[in-house]
Order: structure tokens, then sequence, then C-alpha cells
């Protein structure tokens, strides 16, 4: 039997948001974990752990669809005046140290370095990659849209005009881009809404086979 949520449940009145909707943490739905990476306008890296986006591409071409973006942050800031960043995917190996790039945003600080992370130039853009995470998808700015009127976050097209990926990444019969040193995703505070038991904070998931021969 299905459970209906058109309103907030009791168990939740007191929950701290954050800032997100209710519905986010009764759902938990995944989304992929990255890191996009910019210039402030005074040359130091920017780093923005980030997550809340899908990806889709047509013959026209592929697109990153982040639906959260602060306009009061660096990371608006930056692509707005280069009108590039990179998205940097990171494995399991790496991700605590992209988690040190919350805390190491001050407007001075090279974003990536202090995180204990490499940067390295993007082929097709003016943005830094960071050389640890294994996929960077480097990206032009190509429209923003308020999903709400007056609303201080946006949801931003970009559009993907390089990929660089690491070489054992690319053979899904050898390490590929899934399992334990694959693809992050964020799972959104994994709650029971009835009862309020549960993860009440993000946990971090992997993809697996469910069986031999089966899809992840």
């Amino acid at each position: 039997m299905k459970k209906e949520y058109s309103a907030l449940p009791p168990s939740l009145q007191k929950m701290e948001t954050y800032g997100f909707s209710w519905m986010d943490f009764i759902t938990a739905i995944p989304s992929p974990l990255f890191v996009v990476t910019s210039y402030k306008s005074n040359g130091q890296p920017n780093a923005c752990l980030q997550s809340w986006a899908c990806f889709n591409g047509d013959p026209k071409g592929f697109h990153a669809i982040l639906s959260s973006v602060n306009k009061a942050g660096h990371m608006y800031a930056s692509v707005h005046e280069t009108g590039v960043c990179v998205l940097n995917f990171p494995s399991a190996a790496v991700y605590d140290r992209c988690l040190l790039t919350i805390g190491n945003n001050q407007w001075e600080t090279d974003e990536i370095t202090a995180s204990g992370l490499t940067a390295e130039a993007a082929l097709k853009v003016n943005a830094p990659r960071i050389q640890e995470c294994f996929v960077a998808l480097e990206c032009r700015y190509a429209w923003e849209h308020e999903i709400t009127p007056g609303d201080d976050h946006v949801l931003m097209c970009l559009e993907v005009v390089n990929i660089g990926m690491e070489e054992a990444y690319l053979d899904e019969t050898a390490q590929g881009r899934y399992g334990e040193s694959g693809y992050l995703y964020n799972v959104h505070y994994p709650i029971n809404p009835e009862t309020y038991a549960g993860q009440s904070r993000d946990a971090i998931a992997i993809l697996r086979k469910l069986r031999d021969g089966d899809m992840y």
C-alpha cells in the first residue's frame, strides 16, 4: 500500500530542512556528486562540491542541468564572469578531500590545492580541472532560469564541450565507471518520514551490479 504525502507529515514538522523542500527528504532521490571548478576574478581556483543535477544529450549536444546554484556563491559569480567551468567526478578514494572544498572557500584561497587536490589545465576551456577526479566535463555556460520568481538559487544549463576520462574507467568489463571506484551519488537524508528513524544526514552511495550479466 502506498502512503500519500501532499502536506508536511507531523514527524518532520520540527526538522531542519536547510532551505530544501520537505519532499526532498521523503523521496531521498539520489543525484551524482561532482566538484565544479572555475577561476575567480582574482585568478584563484574555485571548487564547489555539487549535486542535484541531470545530464542529457541529443544530436545537437550534451548538456548538464544544475538544478540548485546559489546566486550568492563564488561558483555562480565565476561562471558568469568567465562563461566556463569544469564538472569533476570523484571516486570514493578522493571524496574526503573533495568534501574539504566546502570549508576552503575563502576568496583569497586556491580551493583545489588547499583541499589536498591537484589542479591541471582544461583542454578546451579556461578553467582548472581536478587531476584526481576520474572524469572531467569541460563546459560553457548556456543559460539559467529561476524556478520560482525572486528565488536565491537558479537552474543553470551548461554545454559540455570536452570530456576527459582516465583510461582505466573506459572498459566496463575491467574497472569501468561504476562500483567501488566509480561515480558517487548523494542520497539526501534517507529517513523514514513516518517515524523520523534512519539516517538524518546525507549518505554517499555507489552503483553495483545486481547479478552477473545484469546491468548496474
